[in-house]
């Protein structure tokens, strides 16, 4: 049994710091480069794995260095891997991320091996999927592979939980099943077409499909949506040194609170707290915080 099993991508994270990002045609200097564990699957499995929570991650690797570094950071943390392969002869996804003076990131993904997860891979990892109280998935890996993993997980009672991040289309039966579906404020204008007013939008996200929906405002908190209506959930006061990896780390401690059995208001107002811990320090999974290391409500 776990209580999150995370369906998703696993990269190395190569970060420069800069002054200002460079204009089309335009070279700035950076910092030295570091290169840190990451992908939305993998942080999202460490960050709740560091929380206390028992966590299985199902994704692809790299017969590279890089594919090596993952295993270790992930296994450093108690992550099973039981139902993490190696695609042979193809790199290890990675991310091209710069941050710039006040903590902001910019990012670009390439794919590699995290691109051949698929349908194959979450029916061997069926058993896992089936034992956990909440599955929670991205979209940096194959759609098929997130639906078939979310059909698996939701007939087996489990939660399913979905960021859209980032944003595509997705069917609508695959909405159906999100119990939240958790978005930014631009992830959620894409799928509704337009701007608008946070906690509208909140609910109108609810009137296209899932049970239930978080949107998420950086410092400014979040807004829950469900069908007792939505909630302004603030976020602790914190110093941004980088926000790379905070998002995956609120959508984890939602997964496992809400897998604990908490209300959807409280696991989001837990989660809250460590989306503000993980934006004190540089790095994604290098920031995520054990619990006594929270702010406070």
């Amino acid at each position: 049994m776990r209580d999150v099993v995370v369906v998703g991508s696993v990269n190395a994270d190569l970060v420069v710091g800069v002054e200002r990002r460079p204009a089309p045609g335009e070279t700035v200097l950076g910092s030295d480069l570091a290169t840190h564990p990451g992908g939305k699957g993998a942080n999202q499995a460490v960050a709740a794995a560091r929380l206390g929570g028992r966590v299985g991650l199902v994704g692809r690797v790299g017969d590279d260095g890089h594919g090596e570094l993952l295993r270790g950071a992930l296994t450093a943390d108690g992550v099973d891997l039981a139902h993490l392969a190696t695609t042979l002869g193809v790199p290890t996804g990675v991310a091209l991320i710069t941050v710039g003076p006040d903590g902001d990131n910019s990012i670009i993904v390439s794919p590699g091996a995290n691109a051949r997860l698929g349908p194959d891979d979450v029916e061997g990892a069926g058993a896992m999927i089936e034992g956990a109280s909440v599955v929670s998935f991205q979209l940096e890996v194959p759609l098929p592979a997130v639906e078939a993993a979310a059909g698996i997980a939701a007939r087996a009672g489990g939660r399913v939980v979905l960021n859209l991040s980032p944003p595509v289309p997705v069917p609508d039966e695959l909405l159906a099943l999100c119990d939240p579906l958790v978005v930014n404020e631009h992830e959620a204008a894409f799928l509704l077409g337009g701007e608008g007013d946070a906690g509208r939008m909140a609910a109108a996200l609810i009137g296209a499909g899932p049970r239930s929906a978080v949107v998420t405002l950086g410092a400014d908190g979040v807004v829950v949506a469900d069908g007792q209506g939505t909630t302004a959930v603030p976020s602790p006061r914190a110093e941004a040194v980088d926000t790379t990896g905070a998002g995956d780390a609120f959508t984890a401690a939602l997964c496992l609170r809400l897998a604990r059995g908490d209300s959807l208001r409280d696991a989001a107002r837990y989660a809250a707290r460590v989306g503000a811990a993980a934006v004190r320090r540089p790095g994604a999974q290098s920031s995520y915080p054990a619990p006594d290391e929270l702010p406070g409500a």
